[in-house]
């Protein structure tokens, strides 16, 4: 009854100015604490920004430190200023290109020796007949016929020296190796290339071995190329070098062209016919069964051995090289071992 009675009582002025003041006193905290609440979280996040700003400022700079001291990767060119090379090596390029003119002009003496070489007398022709490890029969054949063991010794009395031409077997000192050594300590009439590998693909290099080694060992006006499978008319052949007797750069031999087999897996095919152009057709050479060079061909092909493609086959090899030169292209049908029919030949197939 009482609460009854207090509730209906009327509320004076001063009760709700009291009221009032209580609820904006409320609200003001609530204010403060907002504002407080807000700068926190505000100096919070600025004071995360600049601290990770200053550290990457300090990872920045560290890096740029551990960078500065460590060594730089150094360039060979850079590695030969350091050790005073550069000027050591231009002087060998020099000195590399004076002695290959030297060589060219035939300055330099002879430091090889040969068993059964001549004494250093020039000598009219040099001859090398191909021959493999299987060619013992025609190698017999040949001594029999035109270049018996007796005469060998007065044909380099008369300046012509002539060698069987074989190269070293892929298994070095197996007894094919040791064969051809027993073979020529009994006849002594070989020229045993010991850097080239015998083989049939090998045929253009052991051309580039033969010439570059026969003008080394040997002072002569020619250098002879020839087949074991050739019967040579010995004294046709020097009446034929006779005539040609002071002439330099003479290429001499059965010239022919023909079709590049581009077929893999048939003769005589040419694993970069694509070379030889639309027509696919080799350049002019002289067929491989015989072919003579002067002695200044036979120079370049030793000077410049390393540089010169060899093709498939030695005797388009030989006349790609002869073809970059100033050689004198004699087309001589006596050297043309395969016609029949020509008595003036100086050789014949066998």
């Amino acid at each position: 009854m009482n609460k009854e009675m207090e509730s209906s009582l009327p509320v004076t002025a001063s009760e709700r100015r009291s009221k009032s003041k209580t609820q904006q006193n409320a609200s003001s905290k609530s204010y403060v604490i907002m504002v407080f609440l807000s700068c926190f979280a505000w100096l919070y996040v600025a004071g995360r920004m600049w601290q990770d700003a200053e550290n990457r400022t300090l990872l920045a700079n560290l890096l740029r430190k551990a960078s500065d001291q460590r060594p730089r990767v150094l360039t060979v060119e850079d590695k030969l200023v350091v050790l005073g090379c550069k000027d050591m090596e231009r002087r060998i390029v020099e000195t590399e290109m004076e002695l290959t003119l030297a060589k060219s002009q035939g300055f330099l003496k002879n430091q090889l020796h040969q068993t059964g070489s001549s004494s250093g007398k020039r000598l009219f022709a040099v001859v090398g007949v191909y021959t493999g490890f299987g060619g013992r029969l025609r190698r017999n054949i040949m001594r029999g016929s035109w270049m018996p063991k007796d005469a060998l010794a007065k044909l380099e009395e008369r300046g012509i020296v002539i060698r069987f031409v074989i190269g070293r077997s892929v298994n070095r000192g197996d007894s094919l190796d040791r064969n051809i050594d027993e073979e020529n300590r009994a006849t002594k009439d070989f020229l045993i290339l010991d850097g080239h590998e015998e083989a049939q693909e090998e045929l253009a290099n052991k051309a580039k071995k033969f010439f570059s080694t026969a003008v080394q060992l040997w002072d002569a006006e020619f250098y002879i190329k020839i087949d074991d499978n050739v019967d040579l008319k010995l004294d046709g052949l020097i009446e034929l070098l006779e005539s040609r007797h002071g002439q330099d750069s003479a290429y001499i031999g059965c010239m022919k062209s023909g079709d590049v087999v581009t077929q893999e897996g048939r003769p005589w095919y040419e694993p970069e016919w694509w070379k030889f152009g639309d027509q696919k057709s080799y350049l002019r050479h002289a067929a491989g069964s015989i072919f003579i060079l002067s002695k200044n061909l036979a120079q370049y092909i030793n000077i410049n051995s390393a540089s010169l493609k060899a093709y498939a086959h030695e005797d388009t090899s030989v006349g790609s090289w002869m073809m970059g030169i100033q050689a004198t292209y004699i087309d001589d049908t006596s050297l043309c071992c395969n016609y029949a029919g020509q008595n003036d030949k100086v050789c014949s197939l066998v």
